[in-house]
């Protein structure tokens, strides 16, 4: 009898031992823009719904893709969302693109080779540059186009974040096309710009394609009539040995292949800039009308 209660209560402590240990913690970093903050949101539901593992976000990294990269690899981080024109050029430092078939497997192959990295499931929408004003000076000046900036040297004030003054296909080479010249330039964060220009601190600003912000925010998109932008796809970019280290973090990321349009992210975006809703929100709820949460753990976690 008493061998019985003393097992019984050995039993109960390594109950209850294992119930205190720590789950292992995936770490999520991501730019300082709202889209960047939706996707971690979801990456976060879909490694909590799918795994064992706890997740930490780290939102808002200053610098963008130049922090969080060499973060990545010291270990600080283990995934963040990239965008695959960013990090072919700001990365790897090319300054041409190949066709669309050749740059996803290269920039596959090159991350793997050179950091230990590994691009996992395309979320699908294309995030592309492009250049925007305010409506009132669109109609002083007559703008359309990227071209009728040309016209105005020396005039407007162009607000950017640190990635676009550094990459290849960015600031200098868009002048370059362009023979652009602006009277001055601002580097400020992603989320910073829109204010900017309301502000009147800047008059012209690269935006992206699938900002929520455009929507009621009186600016008017140029159109890129020398189709100088390239491409950019938005995929998780994630340490191989965190893949290696925690079994079903692959298959986790992956139900993010494809869920996303790109009318799809602007409207995320919108309903988080616009409307005031949260990102977890957001995108717990985008994922549940997709039918890739569990609805049980889902009502849980948004509840």
């Amino acid at each position: 009898m008493k061998t019985k209660v003393i097992t019984t209560f050995i039993s109960a402590l390594l109950i209850l031992s294992a119930c205190g240990e720590k789950k292992d913690t995936i770490r999520i970093a991501t730019k300082p823009m709202t889209e960047q903050f939706i996707l971690a949101e979801m990456l976060s539901a879909l490694i909590e719904d799918n795994t064992p593992y706890a997740v930490e976000i780290t939102k808002g990294i200053g610098g963008g893709t130049s922090n969080i990269h060499p973060a990545l690899m010291k270990g600080d981080f283990d995934l963040y969302p990239e965008y695959t024109g960013t990090g072919w050029m700001v990365i790897l430092k090319k300054d041409s693109f190949p066709g669309p078939d050749e740059l996803y497997p290269e920039l596959q192959r090159e991350y793997h080779e050179q950091f230990g990295l590994k691009w996992v499931a395309p979320y699908g929408f294309n995030n592309a540059y492009s250049l925007a004003v305010n409506k009132a000076n669109a109609e002083k000046y007559h703008l359309n186009k990227f071209s009728d900036l040309a016209k105005y040297p020396d005039t407007f004030v162009l607000g950017a974040e640190y990635d676009f003054y550094e990459i290849p296909l960015g600031y200098k080479d868009l002048c370059e096309h362009y023979r652009l010249k602006f009277k001055k330039t601002l580097d400020m964060d992603i989320g910073l710009k829109y204010e900017a220009i309301k502000g009147g601190k800047i008059d012209v600003m690269n935006i992206f394609t699938t900002d929520g912000q455009l929507n009621g925010a009186g600016l008017k998109v140029l159109e890129d009539d020398k189709h100088f932008f390239p491409t950019y796809y938005c995929v998780t970019v994630v340490r191989e040995d965190a893949l290696a280290k925690h079994p079903g973090l692959e298959e986790a990321l992956n139900k993010m292949g494809g869920i996303l349009t790109d009318s799809e992210m602007s409207e995320l975006n919108y309903q988080v800039d616009i409307k005031g809703r949260s990102e977890r929100e957001v995108a717990r709820e985008f994922l549940q009308k997709k039918g890739l949460l569990h609805s049980e753990t889902s009502k849980e976690k948004t509840s």
